[in-house]
């Protein structure tokens, strides 16, 4: 098929979408595909190549806004050109952190506890929360841990938000949970929607930050996850449900923290458009069932042109 592979875009997340465009690419290319590559910029220019092309499919390598978070989807689906992964509601509402938790919650999946902070609302003099120390502090639409703060106190939470704020006009403040990091890629048409092994992931940082997710050497992935058969049954039901939840579709990665106390996971988010870099989570756990990255990017297309 012709395929054309969009990557790059301009969110804090470019240099993991590069990465992650350059790996569809070759596999496209490795499954004898016809393939395009577009560092996609939303200009002019750029709309205009996107919207004369003809192509059978686009497979959207993005990561952050403008490409995860619903509007490329838009796009497309004005062209009628078929593209692998959720539909714009479905984008939109993952991208969203705070909106996408009401979701699990009404689903019966533990979230953690929150504030919102808006821009326009923020008052720094009188600024409260009835968080206890340490506080996660990050932005609302943003991935890859940018711009994130773990907080042990209120002049660290105050200066978090400052830095939030650099990113997004809505920043999540959160109860910090401590516990197993870990991860579930589903992959499936609707109504037809499995969970892969989960994948565990032990950081070489006091916490999993951007160089810890993209470093060479700077994570150990486990697969299969070092938790009990009731938490893994738990976290792989509980991630097809938060998947359909927001309508994604063809695949996505949900991620949670196991609690270092026993109880319940709690549901950190969920990416409709996961890393496919060297060093990502998704194509960990494909291996675990015997697809090679080629054959897990060839799957994703199929599973696309079944819609």
């Amino acid at each position: 098929m012709k395929i054309c592979v969009l990557y790059g875009g301009t969110s804090a997340e470019r240099e993991v979408s590069l990465s992650s465009g350059k790996g569809i690419i070759e596999a496209l290319k490795k499954k004898k595909h016809e393939v395009i590559g577009i560092d996609f910029q939303g200009t002019k220019e750029c709309l205009r190549q996107i919207m004369d092309l003809d192509v059978d499919l686009f497979f959207i390598g993005l990561h952050g806004r403008l490409g995860e978070d619903g509007r490329v989807q838009g796009l497309l689906d004005l062209l009628k050109t078929p593209y692998v992964g959720s539909n714009v509601l479905g984008s939109a509402l993952a991208m969203d952190k705070a909106r996408s938790k009401k979701m699990f919650a009404l689903k019966g999946i533990r979230v953690a506890n929150e504030k919102l902070v808006e821009r326009h609302l923020f008052v720094r003099a009188n600024f409260s929360h009835e968080l206890s120390y340490p506080v996660v502090v990050k932005p609302n639409h943003e991935g890859s841990t940018i711009g994130l703060t773990i907080a042990q106190n209120e002049k660290e939470l105050l200066e978090g938000i400052d830095a939030a704020f650099i990113h997004d006009d809505v920043v999540l403040l959160e109860e910090f949970i401590s516990g197993k990091e870990v991860t579930v890629a589903v992959m499936g048409n609707k109504g037809d929607v499995k969970a892969l092994p989960i994948v565990e992931i032990v950081p070489k940082n006091a916490f999993y930050d951007y160089e810890s997710k993209y470093a060479p050497g700077m994570s150990e992935h486990i697969v299969p996850a070092r938790v009990s058969d009731e938490t893994t049954k738990l976290l792989q039901e509980q991630s097809v449900l938060a998947h359909v939840a927001l309508g994604c579709d063809i695949y996505s990665r949900v991620d949670f923290i196991v609690p270092n106390d026993g109880s319940q996971p709690v549901i950190l988010e969920v990416n409709t458009l996961p890393g496919m870099t060297p060093t990502s989570l998704y194509p960990d756990a494909a291996r675990e069932i015997g697809l090679s990255y080629e054959d897990m990017i060839e799957k994703l297309v199929q599973l696309s042109l079944q819609k």
